[in-house]
């Protein structure tokens, strides 16, 4: 089969096309033809040798949307569609590749309406900010913020606390063309930036009280920014590292508003909490109430070009890869 592979965890270059077999159906999993890949911020890192515990040689991509052929029971019979995320591309083979074997618990069916192309950029995005909405406590009438707009995880969580009833879902970004961007699409609540503190912008759309919840995705400098937003008694998840793995903090951001933060991680999380979180998504994505945007596609051999353009680029929307 064909497959995009990192030889080395030595940035763009490393990423060449090969030949693999056909991976085996063993028991508990299924055979997905891949369709498509969602290209993530995690796959950059990896591949620039930043990510504890891969190895390489690796088949990159953590998450993707294809086909069922074998191996799905009466769950996932031979043909349904379905997308899925796990530590496919991580810590073993994943997704830039034509077929993967996939754990049965790590699949979903993919609801009708839905192509393949914004399927591929679900699972990521939407179980990773639905399950950080969860542990932070979120419900109805919260005031959420989670950076980055046109970012995956920014996105994502601006969308679920706003169908989910947020009372102010708030996002930023450092490019006044992506804040327009952003309102035309619906996304009221953008601060930008440029043009003012994302802690000024907060303070101002929610009349000076803060927000409850800060999902962060960027890190560096916009994690200590977002804690000067926080609310009496919020709370700052960070679980991304795009910008930088390292900042600096003004622990009275903290002292005075009583406030907490705290990290999390996918590959650790509960399957019942996927499994909640996963049956949210699709009831949101059946209604309407979310839609994934994808930016742009990219076919296979072009998997570098792709995160190429992801990372430096900086899109609106999701990155994909069709195959």
């Amino acid at each position: 089969m064909r497959a995009m592979r990192a030889e080395q965890f030595n940035g763009y270059k490393e990423l060449k096309p090969v030949n693999l077999p056909k991976p085996a159906v063993t028991d508990g999993k299924a055979l997905v033809r891949i369709t498509a890949a969602g290209v993530t911020p995690l796959d950059y890192t990896i591949l620039s040798g930043k990510f504890h515990g891969s190895k390489a040689p690796l088949v990159l991509g953590n998450e993707g949307a294809g086909v069922v052929e074998e191996g799905g029971g009466t769950d996932f019979p031979a043909g349904s569609r379905v997308m899925f995320f796990g530590p496919y591309g991580a810590f073993e083979d994943g997704t830039y590749s034509e077929w993967v074997a996939v754990r049965k618990k790590d699949l979903c069916l993919i609801p009708d309406g839905v192509d393949d192309a914004s399927a591929a950029g679900i699972p990521v995005a939407y179980l990773t900010a639905q399950v950080g909405l969860t542990r932070a406590g979120f419900r109805a009438g919260k005031t959420v913020l989670a950076p980055a707009i046109g970012g995956s995880i920014g996105n994502a969580v601006t969308q679920l606390a706003r169908a989910l009833g947020a009372k102010h879902a708030m996002s930023s970004t450092t490019n006044h063309a992506k804040a327009e961007q952003a309102k035309a699409l619906g996304f009221k609540e953008v601060i930008d930036t440029s043009l003012e503190k994302l802690a000024d912008g907060v303070r101002r759309i929610t009349g000076g009280y803060g927000a409850d919840i800060v999902i962060d995705g960027v890190g560096g400098e916009v994690l200590s920014e977002a804690l000067e937003a926080l609310a009496p008694e919020g709370t700052l998840t960070t679980l991304g590292y795009s910008a930088s793995r390292k900042t600096t903090i003004d622990v009275i951001n903290l002292i005075v508003p009583q406030a907490g933060i705290r990290g999390l991680n996918m590959f650790a999380q509960p399957q019942a909490a996927v499994t909640d979180a996963w049956k949210l998504i699709v009831s949101l994505l059946q209604s309407g109430a979310i839609k994934p945007i994808v930016a742009k596609t990219f076919p296979l051999a072009e998997a570098a070009e792709a995160l190429r353009y992801l990372v430096e680029g900086r899109p609106f929307g999701r990155v994909v890869l069709t195959i």
